[in-house]
Parts: structure tokens; C-alpha cells; sequence
């Protein structure tokens, strides 16, 4: 099928499909532990680990430092040695109070584990002076050429045993250097040991105290991204409490208005200000809208209820003359057009509602003459109840008067 897997012999995927989905495996567990992991852990995670590259780097570096130096330290004795060494004797007379002088002045300028001895010139050991202690250098072949094309640059060589590295330094008799390039040579190894147990000592102190160093700022960073993160949990518990609908309630402003958190305090804080006001401006619409529809559902119900006794009156023979038939038909008729009235009227309304201007169109006021009302009110109470006896009556209990 066209939507399966891309398979190989066998049955198995093929090498680039096993590799995608390793790698979508992949993603989906990074992605799942960065979800599983706080913004408090992640930073945390995230110094933590800058500080053990830091941390590694810069002790990797003082250390290989450290060791260079210490090596340059051991050439400059052996080439010192080496130089002291061709100068105090020849190979004729190497023996009784000059080897022990040469011996005494090489052990002024080195320490540790030294190897001297003259060559001749075909490379061959002569005599050696003053042997290692527990090991030996594997010297190559020195003979008077090999010993000119170094150029007195020390050299690193292996231990017969394997058991560790030397550095060599050979120079040329100085004495006959000048009438001959075949003479013979002095050749002084010292042992790296002492350099290499120097290094992992230091290694193995720089370990423990790296580790105690991230121990004291892992905890230290933790109260600290604690306290950096308080305002985070003070906005998250304001946000619960505006969910629940306290909407009254604020972001307190802990930090400066010029920090992130200051911002977005204050940015939570001024759209808590809209929303409160967006939803104080919805509850008074709201409230406004419910009172308007009362009020016109109570001036509808007034011809409605007008209109419904009078045909409920003519149905029940209560008009069996004609004028009083033309009469309740004309007060229908009022009726009807006080109720089209009406609906444009509300018609109006809303479309003023939807013109933003409307609070700017000016209102003209008439004036009105409430005996018309008050009589119309009179013949619709008459019309619901013919029996209920209903008077008209001015505003001191006398008949109404005339018009203004």
C-alpha cells in the first residue's frame, strides 16, 4: 500500500526511515520532558549546565596551562644540566672526583628521577653518570648528526618499561664542538612522572572542589530563581482569582517598571482595567436594555389590553347600540396606530443604537395633554371590567380642568 512505511528485504524499514523515526522518538521525548519540567527547573537545568561547561573548560585550560609549564620548566633544568655537564668534563677523564663533581651539579639543577650519560659519536653509551632510579629513557639512536639536527630542543621519549614519558635534551661536548661535528654527546632525561602526579593531584582536588562549588550554587541558585519567580506565582494567583470572577483584583508591581516582570505586571494590571470597564459597561447595557424591554412591554400590553376588551366586550353583546359599536371600533382603531406607533418607535431606537453618534442628536420636546391619556386609560379599564366602577378625577379630587 502507498500509506505504508518503506520497507526493505524482509519486511524491515529501510536504514533512512528507522533514522526518521528515531529521530521523531527523539523529539517527542525532548519535547516531553521540557513539558514535564518547570520554568523553575529549566532555568535552574539550564545554569547548572552552562556553569559545568564553564566550570570544565576554564579547569581544562588552567590545567593544560599548568602542565605546559611545568614541562618548560623541567626543559630549562635539563638543558641547564646538559650545558653544566659538557662544560666540566670530556669523555677521557670521566672518572673518580670529576663524575662526582658533574654528578653534585646536576643534582643542584634537577630533582626527581634523572638520567645522564655521554654518548660517542656513533651513538654508542660511553659511561652513564648518574642512572635513573626506578626506570630508564628509551633513547633513540644519538649519534653526532642525529644530536646537531636537534639543535638542543628537547624531546619527549618513552620509558623502557612503558611505564611513563621522559623528556631528553642532548647537546653536543663543547670542548671539541668547535674542531669536530663528530663528537661526542651528553645526554640528560628527566622523568614526567613527577609532572604527570603533579597534574592529577591537581585534577583530582579541582574535581572536588568544582563539585562542591556546584553543590553551594545549585542550592543558592535555586532560592534564587525561587525568589526571582514569586511575582510569576503572585500573577498566577491573581489570575485564578480574576477566573473565579473576582475581577477587582491586581497584579501587585514587585519589581521595576524597567524589568520584564515590571512589565508585565503592568501590562496585566492595565488589561484587568479595560476588562473590568468593558464588563461594568456590559452590566449597565445590560441593565438599560432589561428596563427598556419592561417599559415596552408595558406600554404594548396598555393597547393590547385596550384592543382585547373591547372585541371581548362586542363578542359578549355588551355594545347593543351603534354608537357604542363606532365608538369601540374607533378606539380599536387609536389603539392599532398607538401600537404601530410604538413599534417604530422602538424601531428607531435600535437603529440610534447602532449610530455611534446618536448621544449628539438633539431631542425636541412637545408639550402634551394628559386628559387625553388619562381618558383613553378610563374607556380601556371600562372595556376590561365593565362591572369595576372607574371615575376620572383631577389633581385635587375635583373634575380635570381645562387645558393649559
Amino acid at each position: 500500500m502507498s500509506g505504508s512505511p518503506a520497507r526493505g528485504p524482509r519486511g524491515r524499514l529501510s536504514p533512512h526511515r528507522r533514522v526518521s523515526l528515531r529521530g521523531r522518538l527523539s523529539l517527542r521525548k525532548r519535547l516531553s520532558l521540557r513539558g514535564r519540567l518547570s520554568l523553575r527547573g529549566r532555568l535552574l537545568a539550564i545554569s547548572m549546565l552552562l556553569l559545568v561547561v564553564a566550570l570544565i573548560g576554564s579547569n581544562a585550560l588552567a590545567v593544560a596551562l599548568l602542565q605546559r609549564d611545568l614541562v618548560h620548566q623541567l626543559d630549562d633544568r635539563l638543558r641547564t644540566a646538559a650545558t653544566v655537564a659538557a662544560r666540566l668534563t670530556n669523555l677521557d677523564d670521566v672518572a673518580g672526583d670529576r663524575t662526582s663533581r658533574v654528578r653534585d651539579t646536576v643534582e643542584q639543577q634537577l630533582t626527581g628521577d634523572v638520567h645522564l650519560a655521554y654518548l660517542g659519536s656513533n651513538g654508542q653509551v660511553q659511561r652513564v653518570i648518574r642512572p635513573a632510579a626506578h626506570s630508564a629513557p628509551a633513547l633513540p639512536r644519538l649519534d653526532a648528526a642525529a644530536v646537531g639536527e636537534r639543535g638542543r630542543r628537547p624531546f619527549e621519549v618513552p620509558a623502557v618499561d612503558g611505564g611513563g614519558a621522559w623528556r631528553v635534551i642532548a647537546v653536543p661536548y663543547e670542548g671539541r664542538e668547535a674542531r669536530a661535528s663528530d663528537g661526542p654527546s651528553v645526554v640528560v632525561a628527566g622523568s614526567l612522572a613527577q609532572v604527570d602526579g603533579t597534574i592529577r593531584q591537581l585534577g583530582t582536588r579541582v574535581l572536588l572542589i568544582d563539585a562542591a562549588v556546584l553543590a553551594l550554587l545549585g542550592v543558592a541558585g535555586w532560592f534564587a530563581v525561587r525568589g526571582g519567580l514569586r511575582p510569576l506565582r503572585r500573577i498566577e494567583t491573581t489570575a485564578a482569582a480574576i477566573a473565579d470572577g473576582d475581577l477587582s483584583s491586581r497584579v501587585p508591581e514587585l519589581a521595576a517598571s524597567r524589568t520584564e516582570l515590571g512589565r508585565l505586571a503592568a501590562a496585566l494590571n492595565g488589561m484587568l482595567d479595560r476588562i473590568e470597564e468593558s464588563d461594568a459597561a456590559r452590566a449597565a447595557a445590560t441593565d438599560r436594555m432589561r428596563r427598556f424591554i419592561a417599559d415596552a412591554s408595558h406600554e404594548l400590553r396598555t393597547p393590547l389590553f385596550g384592543i382585547k376588551g373591547f372585541t371581548e366586550l362586542y363578542r359578549m353583546g355588551g355594545m347593543p347600540e351603534r354608537t357604542d359599536v363606532d365608538t369601540a371600533m374607533s378606539r380599536i382603531e387609536r389603539e392599532a396606530a398607538r401600537l404601530v406607533r410604538l413599534v417604530e418607535d422602538l424601531l428607531l431606537l435600535a437603529r440610534l443604537d447602532e449610530y455611534t453618534g446618536a448621544a449628539d442628536l438633539p431631542l425636541h420636546l412637545t408639550p402634551m395633554d394628559l386628559r387625553t391619556l388619562a381618558a383613553d386609560a378610563l374607556h380601556d379599564l371600562r372595556a376590561l371590567d365593565p362591572r369595576r366602577p372607574v371615575t376620572l378625577t383631577g389633581p385635587g379630587g375635583g373634575p380635570p380642568g381645562g387645558a393649559p
